[in-house]
């Protein structure tokens, strides 16, 4: 795996091959935090390749001096979520207008074995409380525990200092057990 200095000598001395090496680098855990951001699973690799494109035109711009002072992976980071913060934006602004329901999130899971359904329910579970956080919990406890960024890439990606970013994390977490530990509530029929 090649280092950020690496990389970005590379996108100094040729943006295409460079940028092909970024992505290469850091792909996964773009894709990884947009799994984890973006609204519907479906939407997840349109938010990842997005963020590319928009870190890509953003590079074609800046000067040597400035690419090689990037902290790359923080910085791919902050153009992903934003890019997810403007696509809800977005989509808040324009609903839907042709009539369509919205594509469920996920396919129902072929029947199998007690145990994958049951990791399964509590993967769905998981993901349907992480989404309920406020978005810089979700996001800390995301970067910090799924993606095990250092606090210290996390507060870069959430422009605040450490201790904000320990506590966003940690606040999220909490959320996140007390919601789980607390009984489902009644259903009334």
């Amino acid at each position: 795996m090649a280092d950020d200095e690496q990389l970005r000598t590379a996108l100094v001395e040729d943006l295409d091959a460079g940028f092909e090496a970024v992505v290469r680098t850091h792909g996964d855990v773009v894709h990884a935090v947009a799994r984890r951001t973006a609204d519907r699973p479906a939407d997840a690799e349109d938010l990842a390749a997005e963020a590319f494109l928009r870190a890509y035109r953003a590079l074609r711009g800046y000067d040597a001096a400035r690419i090689e002072r990037l902290d790359l992976r923080p910085w791919l980071l902050t153009i992903l979520l934003n890019t997810a913060r403007n696509d809800r934006r977005d989509a808040a602004r324009r609903p839907r207008t042709d009539g369509a329901a919205d594509p469920p999130d996920r396919a129902s899971p072929a029947p199998g074995p007690a145990e994958r359904a049951e990791a399964t329910d509590l993967g769905d579970r998981l993901a349907a409380l992480l989404a309920e956080l406020p978005v810089a919990q979700r996001t800390a406890v995301v970067l910090r525990h799924v993606v095990d960024l250092p606090v210290a890439e996390v507060a870069s990606v959430l422009a605040c200092s450490d201790g904000t970013a320990r506590s966003h994390a940690a606040r999220g977490l909490a959320a996140l057990r007390s919601r789980l530990t607390a009984p489902p509530p009644e259903e009334t029929s």
